[in-house]
């Protein structure tokens, strides 16, 4: 795209040099902090960090509603902007309906006339500005935030008011097609992953032979099973045990590697190449639960019953690698392939027994006993070796595919990120 013809100096880092008739005004002329209360029949609204302020029922996810007086809650119209607490990771956020909000997050009204809201809808979401906004950070860790009262003194780019609605137009066009590519490619990726359930299911559940003869299970959510195979609990075919190592460092405690809850969750195979915390442990529990190659780890505890033991298999010899707590181990014994038993765990048929038995309240959680009382097929090991290595081989097609997807999603987010930065500072110029 092409450049503006005359370019000036702003005096400020983080936009360098503008168009030469766009202004750099200090935030404070064009915004102003507003805390408008006593509204509490307006619709309840949430500030999101990917889809602005929004009415809570658009949102699927389960979300605590207030409780008590909502007299204190702030105003916000369509168009104000929001600084929410996670602004200095993501930008303030745009408001797309009337409504109230916590009073804890800092509400931002136009009050010039030159202003054209949904170019700085775009700007304020920017790399650049997001990355200027880390000068106003006030707090530390858990308690950063963003002071309006030291944003407002920062230099904003403002481009004559057509040029404003010229480029947010632009912007509205374009971003929308590349959402629209990245959402298609999004639903590619949740097509393979349900493909490759469906392959492990079939293959842990009827094995590889169609032809095969069935017979009753016994179990009815199991249903037909091939007539040489068994239902055995996992108590008969590993030895299963929750962690109980946490993540601090203590003094006269030995250094390990942790492996932790995100390292599951996050991970089909746990490799010694992983990027894991590291901690301390007693003699007895280095012994315990230091994973050996053929161990699977699932997560014990989570938020949500439906996380219950995600399994990740460990695939090769590790360097002083622990299982870490909210997780445990599995080591299957001689009746059962370790790669069997992972793929086995893998297959939401079987993997919804520990969804059902965890409880809890905040937290969800698996009891050791109702762990080891999960029901698993188990066939002859030699077939149980060739089931693995086709689950492999076809998994790791579909995995390539949706890497390939992936890597797609993640340069379509980077060109438009990119855009939208070039755009918003005049780097490049829209017709």
């Amino acid at each position: 795209m092409k450049t503006y013809p005359t370019y000036k100096d702003s005096d400020v880092n983080w936009l360098g040099k503008i168009p030469k008739d766009w202004q750099a005004i200090k935030m404070k002329y064009l915004f102003r902090d507003v805390s408008i209360k006593g509204k509490p029949e307006e619709e309840l609204l949430s500030v999101t960090q990917n889809r602005g302020v929004i009415p809570r029922d658009w949102i699927e996810e389960r979300s605590v509603m207030p409780s008590g007086n909502l007299d204190s809650f702030k105003f916000i119209a369509k168009g104000d902007f929001a600084i929410s607490l996670r602004s200095f990771q993501g930008g303030l956020e745009y408001c797309f309906h009337d409504g109230i909000i916590s009073p804890a997050y800092t509400v931002l009204k136009k009050w010039k006339q030159n202003i054209q809201d949904n170019y700085f809808k775009y700007l304020f979401k920017s790399i650049s500005f997001i990355s200027e906004l880390q000068t106003s950070v006030v707090g530390i860790r858990q308690g950063k935030n963003i002071s309006f009262s030291q944003l407002s003194y920062s230099l904003m780019p403002l481009p004559p008011k057509p040029e404003q609605q010229a480029i947010a137009n632009f912007l509205d066009e374009t971003c929308g097609k590349l959402d629209t590519v990245v959402a298609q490619k999004e639903k590619m990726i949740a097509l393979l992953k349900e493909r490759k359930q469906a392959l492990i299911q079939k293959a842990v559940t009827r094995g590889l032979n169609e032809n095969v003869p069935m017979k009753d299970s016994g179990v009815d959510w199991i249903g037909e099973i091939p007539k040489n195979w068994e239902v055995m609990k996992l108590k008969f075919i590993s030895n299963s045990f929750p962690s109980n190592v946490d993540k601090h460092s203590k003094p006269n405690e030995t250094e390990v590697r942790l492996c932790n809850y995100t390292d599951v969750y996050k991970n089909e195979f746990i490799t010694d190449n992983l990027d894991l915390m590291i901690a301390t442990a007693t003699k007895d529990q280095i012994s315990k639960f230091h994973l050996k190659k053929g161990d699977i780890v699932i997560t014990k505890d989570s938020e949500t019953a439906s996380d219950i033991a995600e399994p990740a298999y460990v695939s090769e010899d590790l360097t002083n690698v622990i299982c870490g707590y909210h997780l445990a181990v599995i080591q299957p014994n001689e009746k059962i392939i370790g790669r069997y038993l992972f793929r086995s765990l893998q297959c939401k048929l079987f993997n919804a027994q520990f969804e059902v038995e965890s409880n809890g309240i905040t937290r969800v959680g698996l009891g050791t006993s109702d762990m080891k009382k999960a029901r698993f097929l188990v066939p002859a090991k030699q077939e149980q070796e060739k089931i693995v290595n086709y689950i492999d081989a076809q998994s790791q097609k579909l995995d390539q595919a949706v890497t390939q997807q992936e890597q797609a999603i993640i340069k379509l987010k980077e060109y438009k990120a990119s855009l939208i930065d070039s755009c918003v500072l005049g780097k490049i110029k829209v017709s």
